[in-house]
């Protein structure tokens, strides 16, 4: 079982890398220029050329994915010259990359080509000041040079007397910063292993700040789901399949049909129009107040909670009912039924362990499916979890929070998938020794 377990696990962390992968190609590399959906098409090449720099997608792509995946400080340290650090903001909480120098954590910041610097103290970040010793390094070419951390978390490259016009990207669009912009940038995060996947280019926080919410109220609504649907479902195909061609197997097998063929946007504008609408007896949509709004009124996860149930009850009451067709044809319980053994106890102690080994399959995958699948359910109901999540980021281009999210997802088809072998060798004792 040991032996078994072990090679289960290190399948799925090779799994996960090769996902991650795939997962990091098809976005960023197959998906195009990604500062065209940003910007708009009406932007010029510089703006264009300007903020690719600024999210650091001018390097390769071997050093991109290494710094999505481990973190990027490793390789600013041996540019800055200093080693760096991530210290929570007084005010946010949110993460502040600063560089430790003699005088203590600073950033530095370029105003009409003048070198400043800033240094963080107790109450927070002290005014800048102008840069009076000799920071300048002279390149090949004989450029003088400077490598620092700036106030949004890059380290970057400053080139004196280079005039690099930076465009920032504000809510009110683009804005052209003259001067001695920086020419190169390394967006600084720790990596998606240590916790930081980088930063919302849609929200400009943190991906992981922003996302944790989310997968919370996902877990939530697909955890409330999994705890009706399974046991009930479960329960359903037992009936059904211990009676074989009588009206309730017939009942049940048309009825959960009939649900799983209808689609999710169907099923769940049929039950806004009857129960939010026309009887407004519980929320037609899921409008969060507060984070906390699915504890203080429970009442939002009604309506989501029905329309994945009538999806996903029909579909694994069907699977479990064949599975138990199946193995009650079988010839040892035909054996146990001629020596006269109680029916129940054929069932519960001889015919279920074995009719539940094809729905367990069927379970694991759609706890992943529930957690990561549901976007039409919550993008109907306006509900804010991981589907609608990913749906956004994808729609805004928003590259570093689908990239997160959707490793979220794989992290939870593989532990679903661990979880289903941990099962097999409980239901199927053979299994420990294969």
């Amino acid at each position: 079982m040991a032996r078994f377990l072990v090679r289960s696990v290190i399948s799925s962390v090779i799994t996960m890398l090769l996902v991650s992968v795939v997962l990091f190609l098809l976005i960023e590399v197959g998906s195009g220029d990604i500062t065209v959906k940003i910007l708009g098409v009406f932007s010029t090449p510089e703006q264009r050329a300007s903020y690719r720099r600024q999210l650091g997608l001018d390097a390769s792509v071997q050093q991109r994915y290494l710094d999505w995946l481990v973190g990027s400080d490793w390789r600013a340290e041996a540019q800055v010259k200093h080693n760096l650090t991530a210290v929570a903001n007084q005010t946010t909480g949110e993460l502040e990359w600063w560089a430790q120098t003699p005088e203590g954590p600073a950033r530095w910041q370029m105003d009409e080509d003048v070198l400043y610097v800033q240094y963080r103290n107790e109450s927070g970040a002290s005014p800048k000041v102008a840069v009076t010793a000799d920071v300048w390094q002279t390149d090949e070419e004989g450029r003088a040079y400077f490598w620092g951390v700036d106030t949004n978390n890059n380290a970057v490259k400053w080139v004196r007397g280079s005039g690099e016009t930076v465009y920032a990207l504000t809510k009110a669009g683009l804005r052209a910063e003259a001067g001695d912009g920086p020419v190169q940038y390394i967006p600084l995060q720790k990596g998606l292993l240590r916790g930081d996947p980088g930063e919302s280019l849609q929200t400009g926080r943190p991906v992981a700040l922003t996302l944790l919410p989310r997968l919370r109220n996902t877990l939530v609504l697909a955890g409330v789901a999994f705890v009706i649907i399974m046991p009930l479902a479960l329960l359903l195909g037992i009936l059904a399949g211990t009676n074989e061609g009588k009206p309730l197997d017939r009942i049940i097998s048309i009825t959960s049909l009939g649900a799983t063929a209808t689609p999710e946007f169907v099923t769940g504008i049929f039950l806004i129009l009857i129960f939010g609408i026309w009887l407004e007896w519980v929320p037609a949509v899921a409008i969060f107040a507060t984070p906390n709004a699915i504890f203080e009124d429970p009442t939002l996860l009604i309506l989501p909670v029905l329309t994945l149930t009538a999806v996903e009850l029909g579909y694994v009451a069907r699977m479990t009912r064949a599975s138990m067709v199946e193995v009650m044809d079988s010839a040892y319980i035909r054996t146990a039924t001629i020596k006269g053994m109680p029916r129940r106890r054929i069932i519960v102690r001889h015919a279920l362990r074995n009719a539940l080994l094809a729905p367990v399959t069927i379970i694991m995958l759609h706890v992943n499916w529930l957690v990561g699948g549901i976007v039409v359910v919550e993008v109907i109901f306006g509900y804010p979890g991981l589907g609608k999540y990913i749906y956004d980021a994808a729609i805004f281009g928003d590259f570093n929070a689908v990239e997160a999210a959707a490793m979220i997802t794989v992290i939870i088809a593989v532990g679903t998938r661990l979880l289903g072998d941990m099962a097999y060798t409980f239901l199927n004792p053979r299994i420990r020794y294969s």
